[in-house]
């Protein structure tokens, strides 16, 4: 199956050359790439998002075997959707899914479901791609997108994932995929992610979802994020340091009601 790109046009440019462009711009000015483990990334339009992200890729290096955890927003398919087998087309190229590194995912975390529907019109693992593209065009990749959860489920998730990816913990990279906080104002949204990001630096999945809770932040990929954090943890992960942060008000000038994004390194 190719999963043909559905968010081109909308949230990126359509077009390979005008992509690429618009990629290597959010990429520039940052230093030398580092090894790490894993990162939590944006999953806006590029033009709110974009240099957060490129914050993050142009300043790690990427790996042959990428897996992407995100948000489903579209309520498709199980709680916990994987795919398995098959490629992803976005405009400037196409990374296959690791077929052998998914189904070891899927025996270590069983309440995984193999599912191609909920990632069709998912956007959130899709504007990770043309960056992962542009550096690094033979990656392939493991796609997985899951709503709310239980915590003890979430810390299953990460403790599977862990021992999938355990053979492979010098050659693959996490990708956490979240938007911050939704539709608050420029300055609740600044203070109630500095909350969430606080954990997220310690490395404290556990409380990252109960500050997101209680405060109600409305964090959308704060499921992936501790999934995230818990297997990073497990692969020997001990620290963590923000790239970017930025909200859409910077870009659209609306402070009234902004997005945040957070871009986190984690090594």
């Amino acid at each position: 199956m190719t999963r043909e790109a559905a968010a081109a046009g909308r949230f990126y440019p359509d077009s390979a050359t005008l992509l690429n462009a618009e990629v290597d711009h959010l990429l520039a000015g940052e230093g030398p790439g580092e090894k790490a483990i894993a990162a939590v990334c944006p999953h806006a339009g590029y033009m709110y998002s974009g240099r957060v992200a490129g914050s993050v890729y142009s300043s790690i290096k990427i790996p042959k075997k990428i897996v992407l955890l995100g948000p489903n927003h579209t309520g498709v398919g199980p709680q916990f959707s994987i795919m398995t087998e098959g490629q992803w087309e976005v405009p400037n190229g196409r990374l296959p899914v690791d077929a052998p590194l998914a189904r070891r995912v899927l025996d270590e975390v069983p309440f995984f479901t193999g599912d191609e529907a909920a990632h069709i019109f998912e956007h959130s693992l899709e504007v990770q791609l043309p960056f992962v593209v542009r550096l690094r065009p033979d990656a392939a990749i493991v796609p997985v997108v899951m709503m709310q959860a239980l915590l003890d489920y979430l810390r299953k998730a990460g403790e599977g994932l862990a021992r999938a990816l355990e053979a492979d913990r010098e050659d693959v990279l996490i990708i956490a995929s979240s938007d911050m906080s939704h539709y608050v104002p420029e300055e609740m949204a600044r203070k109630m992610d500095a909350l969430a990001i606080e954990h997220i630096l310690k490395l404290d999945p556990e409380g990252l979802l109960q500050t997101v809770s209680e405060k109600r932040i409305s964090m959308c990929g704060a499921a992936a994020v501790a999934v995230m954090l818990y297997a990073a943890k497990l692969l020997g992960a001990s620290e963590a340091r923000l790239t970017q942060y930025a909200t859409s008000g910077q870009a659209s000038g609306d402070y009234s009601q902004v997005v945040g994004y957070a871009g986190i390194i984690i090594k």
